[in-house]
């Protein structure tokens, strides 16, 4: 098979009598890489973030301005009105952070999720929704709804986060996609870049014109994980479930589409589909959870790059692994805010940010940045 080696692609020829590629090529490194990782490493990797995310999640529901032991803690979720649990234990455990250790494995399940697809999809190291205006957009949207037509409950205000998620995503492809060489890392977040300022300008004058939006906008902005019941849960829960099977039934045409969109073709992937559903499944997992805990940044961007180097580039293990890791990311900086300044507490977004910026910075400073 002759190849013509040059700086920035390489171009392979291959007659007609040559086998196509198969499952198998799609999930492999190209040559030249270094060799896939050990079969046995990604479920252990399944395993040990399962497990990781239920200590957190207990750790969650003990570790706070009031610490609580282990034990009552089981007794409190359990078995309620035990008469070893004083009530204010209780309500502590089963009222506040229950509610609040599941909206933050929600968060991180649909973060995750969706950075991992969008840098499938793009080919993009840098692609998150944070970086790539779509959580400015799922902003945007919701600061309309509050401030131009005055809708405060969850489910209304909900789809105008999705309108915004939606139009961000396509105006940031657009825009990265001009020119010669078709969309590009380095245009596809100068794109979002641009667009994330825009979007942030609009959000500020519009919440500056409405004493009560800036006031819901203040608090919504800082990415706070408190404040819902088990009715906002049930209400977004259907729009999660949604974003996520879309996610993972794409699991294998984003395996083709990282071999290129002329590869993806031959292997008769129908590219706009796959992208029509990527693009449903961001806005349906981005949107709802900035809609719900407001605009939570780099945890889509560090998750699948830290679960990339042990499963390697396969999306069938990839996105799953996304989804378990990227919730213990956020647990676990959740957790810290709660002790960092006791008794009061850090946000989780503001926590995450600063997890997240270094490896950002050591991912940008990288000399092969272009693309996955």
């Amino acid at each position: 098979m002759p190849c013509l080696n040059q700086p920035d692609r390489i171009f392979v020829t291959r007659d007609s009598t040559a086998p196509a590629p198969t499952a198998r090529d799609v999930a492999s490194p190209a040559a030249g890489t270094a060799p896939p990782p050990r079969p046995l490493r990604r479920p252990l990797l399944i395993a040990a973030a399962a497990v990781a995310l239920v200590v957190l999640c207990l750790a969650s529901l003990a570790i706070g301005s009031r610490s609580i032991p282990l034990d009552l803690v089981v007794r409190a979720l359990f078995d309620p009105g035990h008469p070893g649990v004083d009530p204010e234990t209780e309500a502590i455990v089963r009222s506040t952070r229950m509610f609040r250790t599941v909206v933050a494995v929600l968060a991180g399940t649909a973060l995750g999720l969706a950075g991992a697809v969008m840098q499938g999809l793009t080919r993009n190291p840098l692609a998150d929704p944070g970086l790539l205006g779509v959580t400015a957009g799922a902003a945007f949207g919701t600061v309309v709804a509050i401030g131009v037509f005055g809708i405060t409950a969850l489910m209304g205000s909900i789809w105008f986060a999705f309108g915004g998620t939606l139009v961000a995503t396509v105006v940031v492809y657009l825009l990265g996609s001009r020119g010669r060489g078709g969309a590009s890392p380095v245009k596809l977040a100068l794109a979002g870049v641009a667009i994330t300022y825009l979007l942030d300008s609009l959000t500020s004058g519009i919440a500056l014109t409405d004493p009560e939006a800036l006031d819901r906008y203040r608090y919504w902005s800082s990415g706070s994980l408190t404040g819902h019941d088990g009715g906002t849960l049930l209400r977004v829960a259907p729009f999660l479930a949604a974003g996520v099977l879309l996610a993972l039934s794409i699991a294998t045409a984003l395996n083709s589409i990282a071999l290129g969109d002329d590869v993806a073709v031959a292997l008769g992937r129908r590219l706009g589909m796959v992208r029509l559903r990527a693009a449903l499944a961001v806005t349906l997992l981005t949107g709802t959870i900035t809609a719900v805990v407001g605009p939570i940044v780099f945890v889509g961007l560090v998750v699948p790059h830290v679960v990339r180097l042990i499963t390697g580039p396969d999306h069938r293990w990839l996105l799953p692994g996304s989804m378990l890791v990227a919730p213990c990311l956020l647990l676990a900086a959740d957790i810290i805010g709660r002790v960092v300044a006791r008794p009061q507490e850090i946000d989780v977004s503001l926590v995450a940010a600063f997890l997240g910026a270094p490896f950002f910075i050591a991912l940008v400073r990288r000399r092969r940045l272009a693309e996955l």
